[in-house]
């Protein structure tokens, strides 16, 4: 086995040999430690709206101290996918077969689907002077649940999407790769947009549900021109709160104070 995968180990990464029953749980483990920075971060955004803290300037000096490092430590809307998600449950149902209560991983999952909850209470909280979401538009930016993948197997986006439309909204979305299997897997239920900004022509609001490359440095005057109202939903942190307040949004964001909309500074 090791002269079979030697050539494709050539950079340093190591061979392993154990047992059958380790080498399974290296798996399961790495996947659920991955969670568990993402729902880790994920409450600490929590902590810090109420708290009138920034999550990006605390991640900064969190990730400066090498023993923990900067990966999977951005607050969103929590994993998604078929990895993480699994192997999470698998963990707990382990433990329930075993007799082991495995606290730390229930509460890692509960704290991520607790974290779409709590984002879409901001987008029902921004409407709730309105008579709430029934009739208003909302257009999602990205579907999958992270770029570069047409997989919608637990993204966050469609939990918010079936959420707006339970509660009288009309859901439209735009992805660059997904939007055929989110079409697939619902159909008929979500308005399937091709391009970027005609996803926004008329919609109350945008919500930003995955941090495509194509969405992180848009014309804010087209978004603005284009939406009935200046209101931003951004699930993935890719716009400064400066940016947002000069630009004249209404911006939600995770783990930082909301911008109310002002003029717009020439």
């Amino acid at each position: 086995m090791r002269e079979l995968y030697t050539p494709f180990v050539r950079q340093g990464n190591p061979i392993f040999v154990m047992d059958v029953r380790s080498s399974e749980m290296v798996k399961y483990a790495s996947n659920n430690f991955l969670a568990t920075k993402i729902s880790y971060i994920n409450e600490m955004s929590r902590l810090c709206e109420a708290y009138g803290a920034d999550i990006a300037k605390v991640r900064q000096g969190m990730c400066a101290d090498k023993r923990i490092g900067n990966q999977f430590l951005y607050p969103g809307l929590g994993y998604g996918g078929s990895c993480f998600p699994k192997d999470t449950l698998a963990c707990m149902a382990m433990g329930r077969n075993a007799g082991i209560d495995a606290q730390l991983s229930t509460a890692v999952h509960e704290v991520n689907q607790r974290q779409r909850e709590v984002f879409f209470e901001k987008i029902e909280g921004h409407f709730a002077g309105e008579g709430g979401l029934t009739g208003k538009t909302i257009a999602f930016w990205g579907m999958a649940f992270k770029p570069h993948t047409d997989d919608i197997r637990e993204a966050p986006a469609i939990t918010l999407m079936k959420r707006a439309r339970a509660a009288g909204a009309t859901c439209r979305g735009f992805d660059p790769v997904a939007a055929e299997n989110v079409e697939k897997e619902n159909p008929g239920e979500f308005e399937i947009y091709d391009g970027l900004y005609d996803t926004l022509r008329g919609a109350d609001a945008l919500v930003i549900s995955t941090d495509w490359d194509e969405f992180k440095q848009p014309d804010f005057s087209k978004i603005r021109s284009l939406l009935a109202s200046p209101v931003i939903f951004d699930g993935r942190n890719l716009y400064s709160t400066e940016q947002m307040a000069k630009a004249g949004f209404d911006y939600y964001s995770v783990g930082r104070a909301p911008v109310r909309a002002a003029k717009v500074v020439s």
